[in-house]
């Protein structure tokens, strides 16, 4: 079975990291949630309470076919600190895993510590300049694909960005079916 990582924080965009858990969690996937902050409980930035599946210091040295990684603030600015997704990422992009990121992530987690450099990506529009001081080619799709790199604008693209994912992991006959399912139009 395909394992996936989601990890959040406090301030995490609660729409985001739920549609992406759910569409994956639809699709057979096994998503593991997994918090950077001392308790697993945390609180999203619109105030949600959220528990996680387990503390991120668990997801070490596991080999996971895609770590997808939440946006909103300071969620992002949390996950940015944590040394132990920082360390995932690095072994994720060493194995040439799939890496996917929305909202504020691609460029504050991503781009900030140095790891997509040279990459093309997208991100929340208020944080492209991030992107850009980090040698990141800023795109405005609302989904960006560089290689094993995944990216995403915001809460508004969450759908397309977790039916992409789907799609990468397993197929577009999946990601077409459980969109019909839902109701949703795919671009």
């Amino acid at each position: 079975m395909l394992k996936v990582l989601v990890p959040i924080a406090d301030g995490s965009e609660e729409m985001e990291a739920v549609i992406i858990i759910d569409v994956l969690r639809r699709a057979g996937i096994e998503v593991c949630v997994a918090s950077v902050m001392a308790d697993r409980k945390v609180t999203a930035s619109r105030g949600v309470e959220l528990v996680a599946d387990c503390h991120i210091e668990y997801c070490q040295n596991k080999p996971w076919d895609m770590v997808v990684i939440p946006g909103g603030m300071p969620g992002a600015e949390y996950m940015a600190k944590s040394q132990a997704l920082l360390d995932i990422i690095s072994d994720q992009i060493s194995a040439q895993r799939w890496l996917a990121a929305i909202c504020a992530a691609p460029a504050v987690v991503l781009a900030a510590n140095g790891f997509i450099t040279g990459a093309s990506a997208t991100c929340y529009p208020a944080f492209r300049h991030i992107l850009e001081q980090h040698n990141v080619h800023a795109m405005i799709e609302s989904v960006s694909i560089h290689n094993k790199l995944i990216t995403s604008q915001g809460p508004g693209a969450a759908m397309q960005f977790a039916l992409t994912l789907v799609s990468l992991l397993v197929g577009e006959v999946q990601a077409d079916k459980i969109a019909h399912e839902m109701c949703f139009q795919r671009e």
